[in-house]
C-alpha cells in the first residue's frame, strides 16, 4: 500500500478538536468541583484560539480558492464542514455540562450563578445603583443606521444587539452595546445583598450583560427596549508577518498587534433566542456565512469561568503540593556551580520545583566570577523571576545577552514589554532570525574557575516561566559538560551573529538537523526488526515525512510507543502497516508538555530531550534544540521512572483508535481493577527520591 495514501492519515484540525474533546471530558472525571470548572474555562479558551489560528488559515485557503489537499485528502472547505458539523456538537455538549451538571453542583456547594430574573427586588434595586455608578460611565452604545455605520465589534468581546423601538414612529431600530472588558463577567452580589453579609460562606454572582440589559432604558431614554441579544465575535489573529521588508522587528510587531483587532471575522456566537433580523444584522455586516454562526442556549464565552477557579475555596480545589528538590541541590555547601562540578542535574517539573533554575540565575547574577549570561526567552510570563536575574546581572557589569521571540504567538505584547525592560538596562537583545522563531530554551553561563574559564548550561523542553513550570510537565537538564557548552555558544553566535553554523556536536538542532537525525534514529530502529524499540512523548505528531517512516518501521516489527498530547496525524492499528503501534494521550491535572525521543538501538539507547514536536513548523520553520541524555544511570531513570510510568497509565490516558476516536483506557480493560495515574505517582514520588540519585 502507498504510505502516502491519504486514509493512512487524520486530519490536523479534526485532531486538534478530539484533544479538546479529552479536555471537555475532563469535565466528568473525578476531580474536585472548581476544577471540573477549570476544564470547561480551558476548553472553551483553546476554542477561541483554534478559530482565530486554524479556521482562519483555512478559511484563508478557501477564499483564495486553493485546492491544496491535506495530507488526508481533505480540500479547505471540506476541511471547514466537518470542523463546523464536529463542533456544533461538540458546542452543544458543552453547554449541557455546564447547565444540567456544574451549574447544580455549583449551587448545592454555595457557589450560585444567577439569572438577573432570579434576583430579589432588592438585589435589583442595588444593582441599578452599581450599575449608575461603575457601569454606565463607561458603555457606549452604537447606533447602526443609513448615518451612522455599523460598528467595529473587537476580538472574543461580549456585545448585545439591542433592539428599541421609537414610541412615535414605532419603528425599530438596531444598536450594539459592548460589555467592558475591566467589568467582571461574574460580578459578586456579596456588597449588594444582605444576607450574604451574615453568611459569607455563600457566593452569589450574576453575569454581567444580564446587568447592562436589564438597565438599558439609561442608555436609551424615550425609546422603548424590545429585547437585547448576546453575541460574541472571532476574528483571525494569525498575523502574518513580512520580516524581509521590517526595519525594526519590534516596531513592526507593535504595529501588526494593532491590526490584530481588525482581522476578519471568523466566528460568530449568538443566543439561540435571537430573531432572524438581527441575526442577519449581524450575518451581513459582520461578512460571515451560515456556518461561521454558533448558536448557543447558555452564557457565551465560557473561557470566563476561570473566574470562579479563583474564588478561595481550597476544599473544592486540587490539594496542593510544593514542589521538591532534588536532593544533590538540598543544603548545598557552596554555590549551585560547585554541584554542577560534580554531577548533572535533572529536574522533572512540576514534581521538582522551578526554583533551582531561577536560583542558577540569581547565584550567577550575583557571582563576582560569573562573566557571561546568554539565554533564549519565549513566554516568560507576567512576572517573570528569570528577567529580573538578567536585569540584576547586567546591573552588576556581567555580558548579558537575551535572544526575545517576539513572535511567540499570543505573547508577543508581553514579549515587547520585556525585551524593552531588558534594553533599558543594557542588556543585549536580539529577536532571532528572520523567518524563523526561536522556540529552544538554552541558557549559557560563563564562569572563571580557578582552572581557567569554565562554562554551564541549562537545556529544557519548557519555557523559563515559574507560572507554567507548576502546572506543565517539562524537564531541565543542568550540566558543565564542555561539549554540551560548545554547542550553546555556537548556537548563541548563530542567533546574535552572523554564523552560519550548520554542525553541532551534541545538540540536534533545527532547521538543520532534527529531521535527519531522527529520521536517521528510527530507520536504524527499522533495520533491527523485532529487535528494534521506539518511544516518542512529544505534543502533536503530524509531519508526514516521520509519519511513513514510523509506518516503514512498524511493518519491519518494531515496538513503537507514541505519547502524544495533542494532534496525531498517524492512524495506529491498520493490520500490515501500523499494527505495532500504539498512540495514548494523557490528559490530566498537569498539561503533558515534555518532549522525549528514545530509540533501543539494540541496548545502546540514543535518548534526546528538547523542545520541538514532529510538525513541519517545528522541525523546518523554527530554531529548536534537543540535546542528548548519555548518562546510563540517568537514561534508566527516564526509561523506567518517566516514559514506562507514563506507558502504564489507565486513569488519565486515552488510546487512539485507527478510525481516529480516543477511547479512555479504563473502558479496554478486563476486570475492575484500580486505576493507574502517573500523574499522581509522579506526585506520590516527589518526597522520596532514588537514594543514590543516579
Amino acid at each position: 500500500m502507498d504510505l502516502r495514501d491519504p486514509s493512512l492519515y487524520i486530519n490536523r484540525e479534526l485532531s486538534n478538536i478530539e484533544f479538546n474533546r479529552r479536555v471537555l471530558h475532563e469535565t466528568q472525571a473525578e476531580h474536585p468541583l472548581l476544577e471540573l470548572v477549570k476544564f470547561l474555562a480551558i476548553f472553551h479558551s483553546n476554542m477561541d484560539e483554534f478559530f482565530m489560528v486554524r479556521v482562519s488559515g483555512l478559511k484563508q485557503q478557501f477564499k483564495l480558492g486553493l485546492t491544496t489537499t491535506s495530507p488526508d485528502g481533505l480540500l479547505p472547505r471540506e476541511q471547514l464542514a466537518n470542523i463546523h458539523r464536529t463542533l456544533t456538537q461538540l458546542f452543544a455538549e458543552s453547554n449541557v455540562i455546564w447547565r444540567e451538571q456544574l451549574y447544580p453542583k455549583l449551587a448545592e456547594t454555595n457557589i450560585h450563578v444567577l439569572r438577573y430574573e432570579e434576583l430579589t427586588k432588592s438585589q435589583r434595586n442595588k444593582l441599578r445603583l452599581y450599575f449608575e455608578r461603575e457601569i454606565f460611565p463607561v458603555l457606549t452604545p452604537f447606533a447602526s443606521d443609513p448615518s451612522r455605520p455599523f460598528p467595529h465589534i473587537s476580538n472574543l468581546s461580549l456585545n448585545l444587539a439591542v433592539q428599541v423601538r421609537n414610541p412615535k414612529t414605532g419603528e425599530l431600530h438596531f444598536a450594539r452595546v459592548k460589555v467592558p472588558p475591566p467589568l467582571p463577567r461574574l460580578v459578586p452580589l456579596k456588597r449588594f445583598d444582605p444576607d450574604q453579609l451574615s453568611t459569607p460562606a455563600v457566593q452569589k454572582f450574576v453575569w454581567s450583560e444580564e446587568i447592562i440589559a436589564a438597565n438599558l432604558d439609561r442608555l436609551f431614554s424615550g425609546m422603548e427596549i424590545v429585547a437585547a441579544y448576546p453575541f460574541r465575535v472571532t476574528r483571525n489573529s494569525d498575523m502574518e508577518l513580512q520580516e524581509e521588508e521590517a526595519d525594526d522587528l519590534l516596531l513592526m510587531m507593535e504595529d501588526n498587534l494593532r491590526q490584530r483587532h481588525f482581522g476578519t471575522v471568523v466566528r460568530l456566537e449568538i443566543d439561540e433566542s435571537m430573531p432572524t433580523e438581527v441575526r442577519n444584522i449581524l450575518i451581513s455586516n459582520l461578512e460571515v456565512d451560515s456556518y461561521d454562526v454558533y448558536t448557543t442556549n447558555g452564557p457565551l464565552g465560557l473561557s470566563s469561568l476561570w473566574e470562579l477557579h479563583r474564588l478561595d475555596r481550597p476544599d473544592l480545589k486540587d490539594r496542593p503540593f510544593t514542589p521538591s528538590t532534588p536532593p544533590p541541590l538540598q543544603n548545598v555547601r557552596g554555590s549551585i556551580f560547585s554541584v554542577l562540578r560534580q554531577r548533572d542535574i535533572l529536574l522533572h517539573h512540576p514534581y521538582d520545583s522551578f526554583a533551582p533554575v531561577v536560583n542558577l540565575l540569581e547565584v550567577a547574577a550575583d557571582d563576582p566570577d560569573v562573566l557571561a549570561i546568554k539565554t533564549t526567552l519565549y513566554r516568560v510570563g507576567g512576572n517573570p523571576p528569570v528577567v529580573e536575574a538578567l536585569k540584576k546581572a547586567r546591573l552588576n557589569n556581567k555580558q548579558v545577552a537575551a535572544v526575545v521571540e517576539l513572535k511567540a504567538r499570543f505573547d508577543e505584547e508581553t514579549n515587547i514589554h520585556w525585551a524593552q525592560e531588558l534594553e533599558s538596562v543594557g542588556v543585549h537583545v536580539a529577536y532571532g532570525l528572520i523567518g524563523l522563531k526561536t522556540h529552544c530554551k538554552v541558557t549559557l553561563i560563563v564562569r572563571r574557575e580557578r582552572e581557567g574559564i569554565r562554562r554551564y548550561v541549562h537545556l529544557s523542553s519548557g519555557n523559563y516561566n515559574s507560572t507554567t513550570a507548576r502546572l506543565y510537565t517539562d524537564f531541565g537538564f543542568m550540566s558543565h559538560d564542555e561539549t554540551l557548552a560548545d554547542d550553546a555558544s555556537d548556537l548563541f553566535n548563530f542567533l546574535t551573529g552572523y554564523s552560519r553554523q550548520e554542525s553541532f556536536r551534541k545538540f540536534l538542532v533545527a532547521p538543520v538537523s532534527i529531521r535527519p537525525r531522527l529520521l536517521e534514529f528510527i530507520r536504524r530502529e527499522t533495520e533491527l526488526g523485532p529487535n528494534g524499540r521506539i518511544i516518542i512523548k512529544c505534543n502533536s505528531l503530524v509531519d508526514g515525512e516521520f509519519i511513513r517512516n514510523l509506518y516503514k518501521a512498524s511493518q519491519a516489527g518494531v515496538k513503537i510507543d507514541l505519547i502524544i498530547r495533542g494532534v496525531c496525524g498517524l492512524r495506529p492499528g491498520i493490520k500490515g502497516i501500523s499494527d505495532n503501534i500504539q498512540v495514548m494521550s494523557i490528559v490530566g491535572r498537569f498539561l503533558e508538555h515534555s518532549r522525549i525521543y528514545y530509540f533501543h538501538n539494540d541496548g545502546s539507547p540514543s535518548l534526546y530531550m528538547g523542545s520541538a514536536d514532529i510538525m513541519p513548523r517545528n522541525l523546518d520553520r523554527r530554531v529548536e534544540v534537543l540535546f542528548p541524555i548519555e548518562d546510563p544511570a540517568m537514561q534508566s531513570h527516564i526509561m523506567e521512572n518517566v516514559l514506562a510510568v507514563s506507558l502504564r497509565d489507565t486513569a488519565k490516558s486515552h488510546i487512539l483508535q485507527s478510525d481516529g476516536r480516543y477511547i479512555p483506557r479504563r473502558y479496554l480493560l478486563d476486570g475492575d481493577g484500580p486505576l493507574f495515574s502517573s500523574q499522581a505517582w509522579f506526585l506520590s514520588q516527589k518526597d522520596s527520591p532514588p537514594a543514590d540519585y543516579f
